[in-house]
């Protein structure tokens, strides 16, 4: 039996995505989070075999889980299922250890069989995604996306500051790297570039 966690924070998706999978002998859907705070904690307390998450969530997004799980070195495997074929979302994916990553538009009974092969050790990858993942290197670093994440969100340089505990000196100079390295004109630019790309 695969036990599966699903992570994903539209209740109507979510439900879906949870009766289609019990429909399946061989897979037992042990818990469902709305958010990736809450998904970090039921990986810690059932360890599930595998994870099923959406990208964008409240609290963690998927591929911080994803990358939290990693870190702390938890024996279950990530599968991302999201509406954004992003070959930047993919790239930053596989380097946080996710070995499954499908499109929300894929027929249903294609995440069925991705849990059956990622359970045996394989990986499930978007063919064309996986072509377009490595045409177009992603220039930021993990500070520089972190600040033009937040700066896009429409927080000032001083809240940014507080949140990530830098001065509001290194902010700008984060901004203004993000800002030259995508070669727009300001950060409003900037964030719609990197989020366009999968690079958020």
């Amino acid at each position: 039996m695969i036990r599966v966690l699903l992570a994903e924070d539209q209740a109507m998706v979510r439900g879906a995505l949870s009766a289609l999978l019990k429909l399946e002998s061989d897979i037992d859907v042990i818990a469902t989070a709305a958010d990736g705070a809450e998904a970090w904690r039921l990986v810690q307390s059932n360890v599930p075999d595998v994870v099923v998450t959406d990208i964008e969530m409240p609290g963690l997004t998927g591929l911080e889980l994803a990358q939290r799980i990693r870190e702390h070195e938890i024996a279950c495997k990530v599968v991302i299922v999201t509406t954004f074929a992003r070959p930047g979302y993919l790239r930053r994916a596989l380097e946080a250890g996710v070995v499954g990553y499908l499109l929300k538009d894929a027929p249903a009974e294609q995440l069925a069989e991705a849990l059956r092969k990622v359970h045996r050790g394989g990986r499930v990858i978007d063919p064309q995604l996986a072509v377009d993942a490595w045409s177009e290197a992603d220039p930021l670093n993990d500070r520089e996306r972190q600040v033009l994440r937040l700066a896009g969100e429409g927080q000032s340089a001083g809240e940014i500051a507080q949140a990530l505990h830098l001065s509001q000196g290194t902010v700008r100079n984060y901004l203004s790297e993000a800002i030259g390295k995508l070669g727009v004109g300001n950060r409003i630019e900037a964030y719609r570039l990197a989020r366009q790309k999968g690079w958020l």
